[in-house]
């Protein structure tokens, strides 16, 4: 039998209501994470600086031609290899054959002026064996002879200047090689040492990059340094052959030169890493963290560091010197045997508890969960 409840009971039962609607819920318990540790340590520093650089022809000239004209032709493009005497270029050579013929012309005048001068010498000589004229008339003819002669020597001098201006119009390679830059095109009007293209000669190659000012001084003509190929697998140790001895003025970066030598031939323009040994900072153990393990704490960088008594996580500012590769290097705040988090540090929060992730164990857990229910 329910008995009816009074008026001051029914509104302490309201009141208990409301209270216990309006009271916030218990917070949830965080949840524990799995995440990957290892184990701090000393390790070898294994990298050291390394550059870009490209394959480049040891000698490559500009070449033009020594006479000026109207460009009619250039049977050759850029990438094209050339052989000794091969026609790179050609100008218009019919003003240098009319200069040429003008100057047989007047190298046959000579001739001809000479010969008759040598006719009259003779014939004088013997008139004045016969007493006929003076010793002072023979010497006008003689002299005559020797003016006329003069300008035959002249007319022959300016005829093989002009045969070889001439020749000058034909633009022909002085070595086998690689055209690398074209610098004009038929119908144009080029001055006399205009560049015309570029050859990159055959033969030794040298590999050429730039380093910094802080670096230069390290690198010495003869030090060693290791090249690698880019597109290839092959690498070739070389020597530094040259060190600029001023600063590029837009880069201000120095350039240095590496010789490459041995029968194997690196293509021209191939762009390789070059690593120097006095460079190389190879050697000395350090604490040697992944970039993962990495957090920020403030302005400082920090590491999760588990205590493994309580399986929680702490936050520990590092001091971090360098880079090695893709690891950093620590200089302060860590010990060898230390635990650090390296993966799963983004979701962690100071003294959460963690486990140790195993990867088997998950693999198990995972092909547990894929078996059907029967």
């Amino acid at each position: 039998m329910n008995l009816p409840l009074s008026w001051p009971a029914r509104l302490v039962l309201l009141v208990c209501l409301l209270l216990q609607a309006c009271s916030k819920p218990l917070p949830a318990e965080e949840p524990v994470r799995a995440v990957k540790v290892l184990t701090v340590g000393l390790d070898a520093m294994q990298s050291g600086a390394e550059y870009a650089g490209e394959v480049r022809s040891r000698v490559e000239s500009r070449l033009g031609f020594r006479v000026g004209g109207k460009l009619l032709r250039r049977p050759v493009e850029m990438g094209q290899h050339v052989k000794a005497g091969e026609l790179l270029a050609q100008l218009d050579p019919q003003d240098f054959k009319l200069a040429a013929d003008g100057a047989r012309a007047q190298l046959a005048a000579a001739t001809t002026n000479r010969d008759l001068a040598l006719a009259d010498s003779k014939r004088y000589k013997d008139l004045r064996e016969q007493n006929f004229i003076s010793a002072a008339e023979l010497e006008r003819r003689d002299t005559a002879l020797k003016a006329a002669q003069a300008q035959v020597d002249q007319a022959q001098a300016q005829l093989a200047a002009l045969g070889n201006q001439t020749a000058y119009a034909n633009l022909v390679a002085d070595v086998a090689g690689v055209v690398t830059s074209v610098d004009a095109e038929p119908g144009q009007v080029l001055a006399a040492g205009t560049p015309i293209l570029r050859i990159a000669q055959d033969g030794a190659r040298d590999v050429v990059f730039s380093v910094p000012e802080d670096k230069v001084g390290k690198l010495k003509v003869g030090s060693q340094v290791l090249v690698q190929a880019w597109a290839q697998q092959k690498s070739a140790s070389a020597t530094v052959r040259e060190v600029a001895a001023s600063a590029d003025p837009v880069t201000r970066t120095f350039t240095v030169k590496v010789g490459l030598s041995g029968p194997e031939i690196w293509p021209i323009g191939s762009t390789v890493t070059v690593a120097p040994k006095a460079l190389d900072r190879s050697g000395p153990s350090v604490i040697k963290l992944p970039t993962s393990a990495l957090q920020h704490d403030g302005e400082k960088a920090a590491v999760w560091v588990l205590e493994k008594a309580t399986m929680t996580v702490r936050l520990q500012p590092i001091a971090i010197t360098t880079a090695d590769g893709n690891e950093v290097v620590v200089s302060q705040g860590l010990e060898p045997g230390m635990q650090v988090v390296s993966v799963g540090a983004h979701v962690l929060n100071p003294g959460q508890k963690v486990t140790i992730y195993h990867p088997k164990q998950a693999a198990a857990a995972a092909a547990s969960s894929s078996v059907p229910a029967r």
